[in-house]
């Protein structure tokens, strides 16, 4: 298994979403994203685009600053 980190700080609406779908398409079952983005709507548009893309969405931190994403492709 794979897994990747996406530094996405400092990217704006809908570059982290359309990135992180973009990933998804090219991992293995089983592989995993860790997506870091400071982009507030992240926090919504991640993950309901994993939700539509039926992967899974392991955890999620929502900090001050920086929000994180672990998502592993099914």
């Amino acid at each position: 298994m794979t897994e990747k980190t996406m530094d996405m700080r400092g990217l704006k609406c809908p570059l982290p979403t359309l990135l992180v779908k973009k990933a998804l398409t090219a991992l293995a079952p089983g592989d995993l994203i860790i997506a870091e983005c400071t982009d507030p709507m992240a926090a919504i548009d991640i993950p309901h685009a994993v939700r539509e893309s039926g992967d899974i969405l392991e955890a999620r931190d929502l900090g001050t600053d920086l929000l994180t994403f672990r998502i592993r492709k099914k």
